[in-house]
């Protein structure tokens, strides 16, 4: 079996922000509950780091984000909230991507926001823009308030009760018609 990959993507345009640590978070969760052989790799793509090549087509940097989005085993796509919904920076990225390009890569949707009045955008707005380009969101995205950062590991174990088995067995399922085919 080859190694598994969760790759958590972080539209935030301030590096190492909260939002990272809470996807990095919720990408050891998804990978601890991954079954593999030896261990399930974290990887994170700071789309700041992209800087100028999101603003046209073709630049190899945006390109291998891409790539590396579409062969990951699991995908936590996180971001603040701007305006009640993600961010331009996200967008950029993920206007990259072609429609139904990801090929049902299991996919979580992570929002962090300053309020509860955006509970409802990670479901509303940014699940529909991860389905158009061909993520599988199996289960509930993860809205995290800013002020309950320090309650984040009690609040990810209720959301990965509910949600860990979908995704697993999503993985699971994929990895199989991998092998199949190949």
């Amino acid at each position: 079996m080859p190694q598994r990959r969760v790759l958590s993507v972080v539209g935030n345009p301030k590096p190492n922000s909260r939002t990272r640590t809470v996807a990095e978070a919720v990408a050891a969760r998804v990978a601890a509950a991954i079954p593999a052989e030896g261990d399930v790799v974290t990887e994170v793509i700071e789309v700041s780091a992209l800087g100028p090549g999101l603003l046209g087509w073709g630049d190899p940097a945006v390109k291998e984000a891409v790539a590396s989005m579409r062969t990951a085993d699991a995908l936590i796509v996180a971001t603040p909230t701007f305006k009640a919904t993600y961010t331009g920076l996200l967008k950029l990225l993920l206007d990259q991507i072609g429609q139904g390009e990801l090929g049902g890569v299991p996919t979580v949707p992570v929002l962090v926001a300053g309020a509860p009045e955006h509970a409802l955008a990670v479901e509303v707005h940014l699940r529909p823009l991860l389905v158009e380009i061909g993520a599988s969101c199996p289960t509930r995205g993860v809205f995290v308030l800013d002020s309950t950062l320090p309650e984040l590991p009690a609040q990810l174990d209720t959301w990965a009760t509910a949600n860990l088995a979908a995704i697993t067995a999503l993985v699971e399922s994929r990895a199989t018609v991998s092998q199949d085919l190949g």
